[in-house]
């Protein structure tokens, strides 16, 4: 599939945003609101993210001043369900945030918030998940994948705001480190399974003829460029895409266990942190760009050249 950088911005970003707005509810659910700017920053940066990536999805269409339209097919559509979802959360956030400005615990709106928030994740994987068309998206891990990044990110920008803003994250870092582990195992077994997984869908069964032996293509069926080509006729070599998971491992998830368990050690936390932060961002947009350049459309099987 061609990967559109707006869409892999509005997966990452908001996947983040939300995982932050996860990470404040479930601590005020706990019983853990601390006081002074952690809250705060954490909320600018939750709605920030979040924003920031559901605006820049819309750059995909032809016509982003109709987006609105999709909020109707929330019955039949995962797209316009994550839009509604996308909507009730972050209504939450802001009634929680405004609760905790007027002195309130928050724990209820917190719960709420958390669970709409980590839906709305839920609902952006099924997207993809569902399209039984694309072999390597339609599997189980695909919203584990989608689920476990995004409460790793929440939890490293958490811990990164309470070693900042309340003088230190306690066990945050090791919290974040495991739940980075849990992603990159998940993603890992993701990658495995699109790789060894048979093939559904060959020109045999795309053309009905496979009890008649090995089908191959006479002539391409088409003369020139189209929309099918551009959008879902993207190839990448096998050997830069060895390398590109090895950066997106490295960078997202190798370099952000280690900085923060150098920082629950406490060597320069806050510096750790942040550079576990920005590296696991970094790795995710780099395994995002490989979600959609490794996906193969079931209609390519019609364009096999003989």
């Amino acid at each position: 599939m061609h990967p559109a950088y707006s869409i892999i911005f509005f997966t990452v970003s908001s996947g983040a945003g939300f995982g932050v707005l996860a990470a404040l509810g479930l601590a005020a659910f706990l019983g853990l609101t601390p006081q002074g700017g952690l809250y705060w920053a954490g909320f600018v940066i939750g709605f920030g993210l979040s924003m920031a990536g559901l605006v820049s999805s819309t750059f995909h269409l032809g016509h982003p001043e109709r987006a609105w339209r999709a909020l109707s097919q929330w019955r039949s559509s995962w797209l316009s369900r994550e839009g509604v979802l996308a909507i009730v959360a972050l209504a939450l956030a802001g009634a929680f945030a405004l609760n905790l400005l007027m002195g309130g615990q928050g724990r209820l709106l917190g719960l709420l918030t958390a669970a709409f928030s980590l839906i709305t994740v839920y609902s952006t994987s099924m997207i993809y998940a569902q399209l039984k068309t694309v072999q390597r998206w339609c599997q189980p891990l695909t919203p584990v994948v989608f689920l476990c990044f995004s409460l790793a990110g929440g939890a490293l920008i958490y811990a990164f705001l309470a070693q900042v803003f309340a003088g230190g994250a306690g066990l945050l870092p090791t919290v974040a480190a495991l739940l980075v582990f849990l992603a990159w195992g998940a993603k890992l077994g993701w990658w495995r399974r699109g790789d060894t997984a048979p093939v559904l869908s060959t020109p045999e069964s795309a053309t009905g003829l496979g009890a008649m032996g090995k089908v191959r293509m006479l002539e391409a069926p088409h003369t020139g460029g189209n929309y099918l080509l551009k959008e879902m006729g993207h190839k990448i070599g096998r050997k830069h895409r060895a390398k590109l998971r090895q950066i997106a491992l490295v960078l997202g998830g190798i370099v952000p266990v280690f900085a923060t368990l150098f920082a629950s050690w406490g060597l320069w936390p806050g510096l750790f942190l942040l550079m576990a932060v920005l590296a696991f961002l970094g790795g995710l947009l780099a395994e995002r760009w490989l979600f959609f350049a490794e996906a193969e459309h079931s209609v390519m099987t019609y364009y096999t050249r003989a």
